[in-house]
């Protein structure tokens, strides 16, 4: 992947600019916040993060600018959260995306905030983005708590345990138990009932994540979709409207490429699993 423009420089935004700059998944990361009275935060942001390149081994080329401009060229966006004013929320998002549809029409956007649920579901039906090119990686930074947990509750190690969350979180969080596997064995097999029931209480109870796991979330999401994962993403997604049944944007696992989502995984559910779903996604 040749460029990548994050929108924002607040906490979230250097998190991503950091997190992306490590992994080399992109040669170009430029940081943009067009705010008026902190233009000179992406820049410093920038510059801090391109002097650990030596001490930290990585080659990309970072930037920071006020300029929104700037993401014209990119392949990718990351929406992240403003310097003043954090993430964008409603109107002010929708606002946004509308600006970024006409800056850079042919590029993937990834939300990166735990916030841009209901914003990504309106510019799909309204704006008429592309769903394939637009969805939100908090989830997975939700997923990877959820691994944790899990594999604490296993007593084992969370890279061992392979689940993915669905639906709405916090009050409408799904864990399809039957697929979720730790060390290749069930989780079903090894967790009684109550202690799923624990951990789902639990699990729901981390959300909204942190902007360092929001930010490995985004990571992992942008090494896929430049190729160089094949592991799927949980992720926000807008509703499918040709299936003519309405529903509200919700967490699926996502397989990624160059094109954006190239294939949304469902689970197998269990009936109580799918009736949880259908309470969060339905209208």
């Amino acid at each position: 992947m040749r460029e990548v423009a994050i929108i924002g420089a607040g906490d979230l935004g250097g998190a991503v600019a950091h997190a992306l700059a490590r992994s080399d998944v992109a040669r170009i990361v430029t940081l943009i916040d067009d705010s008026a009275e902190t233009q000179a935060v992406a820049a410093g942001k920038a510059l801090d993060i391109a002097q650990a390149a030596p001490v930290e081994g990585f080659a990309t080329d970072i930037t920071g600018s006020s300029d929104m401009y700037r993401a014209a060229g990119a392949e990718l966006v990351v929406v992240a959260d403003r310097v003043r004013g954090g993430e964008w929320t409603s109107e002010d998002g929708l606002a946004l995306l509308r600006r970024l549809q006409q800056l850079a029409p042919r590029a993937i956007v990834v939300w990166a905030g735990a916030g841009g649920r209901s914003t990504i579901e309106r510019a799909v039906l309204e704006l008429n983005m592309s769903r394939r090119r637009l969805f939100g990686t908090a989830p997975e930074a939700l997923a990877g708590a959820a691994r944790a947990m899990t594999g604490l509750a296993l007593q084992g190690s969370p890279r061992d345990v392979a689940l993915s969350v669905l639906g709405v979180p916090p009050d409408h969080l799904v864990i399809p138990w039957g697929d979720a596997t730790a060390g290749g064995f069930s989780i079903v097999r090894q967790l009684e009932e109550p202690a799923k029931r624990r951990l789902e209480r639990t699990i729901a109870s981390l959300w909204p994540p942190g902007p360092y796991a929001l930010a490995a979330a985004a990571t992992k999401a942008a090494a896929a979709i430049a190729g160089k994962t094949r592991q799927l993403v949980c992720g926000f997604v807008a509703p499918d409207t040709a299936t003519g049944v309405r529903t509200r944007a919700a967490s699926m696992p996502l397989r990624l490429g160059p094109a954006g989502i190239l294939e949304v995984i469902t689970p197998a559910l269990s009936s109580s699993e799918q009736t949880a779903l259908n309470n969060g996604i339905l209208l």
